[in-house]
């Protein structure tokens, strides 16, 4: 994984993990305003060849960490990222279900932004 850079394209809702030039991972998210400021992971993705590397729980502890450095949460839709923040605690904070339930309906009314 030493040879991995993640890398945050906000404008465009990707977290990106990059081997060189070769985006090799992503996660797409975006940002929720209301009820309050979040995070909203929605697809992780690892290009088939760079499988099984931890690429995407790299991806999911970097989106983390960006929250927790602009104090706000993640209100995870993905369910790799759901089962990662299940499997730590300690560093994924369980978001409000009322934040989860406005994620969701943000994504209804955006269905074409993924």
């Amino acid at each position: 994984m030493s040879d991995i850079e993640i890398r945050d394209d906000r404008a465009a809702g990707r977290l990106e993990a990059l081997a060189g030039d070769e985006v090799t991972g992503r996660i797409e998210y975006f940002v929720l305003e209301a009820p309050a400021r979040a995070l909203v992971p929605v697809h992780t993705i690892v290009e088939p060849a760079h499988e099984g590397k931890g690429i995407a729980g790299s991806l999911a502890r970097e989106l983390y960490g960006m929250a927790a450095r602009e104090q706000v949460v993640v209100a995870p839709l993905c369910p790799y990222v759901v089962k990662w923040a299940e499997r730590h605690p300690d560093e994924a904070p369980a978001a409000d279900p009322e934040l989860l339930e406005a994620a969701k309906a943000w994504l209804r009314e955006h269905p074409e932004r993924f």
